[in-house]
């Protein structure tokens, strides 16, 4: 539970690191004496969700790697006592004897009961890892099999683990996605939310069931075997990263996944800003004309009221005011009389040869 509390206590914290980051990329960016982008515009917003984006992306790089170096701080039994994976019975309890003869606490002086204390786990792990049914338990639940003392069997400790322990952290788990999903904290992404946990959980129990080590883990340890900095994996350790990426996941999900489906960029902003613009004009540019037309329309009405009755004097009226339109607006314009001058120019077919006409 406390692993899924803590994608909403860190949701908070991207908005401050994000503020931060934005001032800093504004005065390194903009010259002293030019405008910056005044929040709330196109373009602030778009430079705050790469930001916001780049930050969450880094935070979420550093928890992977945080989670692989404390697997490999807290080591293994393996690499405490220093052999492989494939070590034999005999090889265990020869590297085991060595150790023993270095860090027994008779044979060292100061510091006597960290060296007991060291002692005794060499002695646990020596004995988990010659005994088949423990160090197939150890391989797959960790350590804290060496305290399942009524376990006997393959069978016992297999139970075990996944009766009380992975069927109840799925079971919170699942618990604490409906919860927060009704909290609304969780709607982007809720069927890849479920759909992960689904995965891990079978991921688990095939993982822990099963007489050899999964596909993916061997894969992962090859190619570890290339590096000699970092160590291989245990099925235990591998369970343990996958949950942390899980969470790892969940965060991006919430934090990044809106931000991903929003596109903030200026040039679209401001495309659809003017595609706004120009219909909003249009819409008042045909609210005027029609406003226009009616009252074109009741001022020619006042106009006929006193003609009407009398069609022959209501002809004569707009055969003057078409006379009046032709002459005043048609012909008068420079166009109209251009158009007109060119068309009777290509009517005089009788000139003569090489003349011009009047100016």
């Amino acid at each position: 539970m406390s692993q899924f509390l803590s994608i909403i206590g860190w949701s908070f914290l991207p908005n401050i690191a994000t503020s931060w980051i934005q001032t800093i990329y504004y005065g390194l960016t903009i010259r002293a004496g030019d405008p910056k982008p005044q929040p709330g515009s196109s373009r602030f917003n778009h430079h705050r969700r790469n930001i916001h984006i780049l930050v969450i992306a880094i935070y979420l790089s550093y928890t992977i790697y945080e989670a692989d170096f404390d697997l490999r701080r807290q080591g293994s039994f393996y690499t405490d006592l220093g052999v492989p994976f494939s070590a034999t019975d005999r090889d265990i309890k020869s590297r085991f004897r060595r150790l023993a003869a270095l860090h027994h606490p008779d044979k060292t002086g100061s510091d006597a009961s960290d060296s007991a204390s060291y002692f005794i786990h060499l002695k646990a792990a020596s004995d988990t890892l010659q005994d088949a049914a423990k160090r197939f338990a150890y391989e797959r639940f960790g350590p804290e099999t060496v305290a399942w003392q009524k376990c006997v069997t393959v069978k016992d400790y297999v139970s075990r683990g996944v009766f009380s322990g992975i069927l109840p952290h799925y079971a919170v788990a699942a618990g604490s996605i409906y919860i927060l999903g009704l909290l609304g904290y969780m709607d982007f992404g809720k069927f890849y939310r479920w759909l992960i946990l689904v995965t891990l959980c079978v991921f688990e129990i095939q993982a822990v069931t099963r007489p050899s080590f999964p596909s993916l883990l061997e894969g992962l340890n090859f190619l570890f075997s290339k590096t000699a900095t970092h160590p291989p994996y245990l099925p235990f350790q591998l369970i343990q990263l996958a949950r942390k990426l899980t969470i790892t996941i969940y965060i991006a999900l919430s934090q990044i996944g809106p931000l991903m489906m929003m596109d903030t960029s200026p040039s679209k902003r401001s495309i659809d800003d003017e595609d706004e613009l120009l219909h909003q004009g249009l819409n008042r540019l045909e609210a005027i004309t029609g406003q226009f037309d009616a009252d074109s329309t009741r001022l020619m009405e006042m106009e006929m009221t006193p003609f009407k009755g009398d069609a022959e004097a209501t002809s004569n009226l707009q055969g003057k005011m078409r006379e009046w339109l032709v002459q005043n607006t048609i012909r008068a314009d420079p166009m109209v009389r251009d158009a007109m001058g060119t068309s009777l120019r290509k009517r005089r077919v009788d000139v003569p040869a090489g003349a011009k006409g009047n100016r």
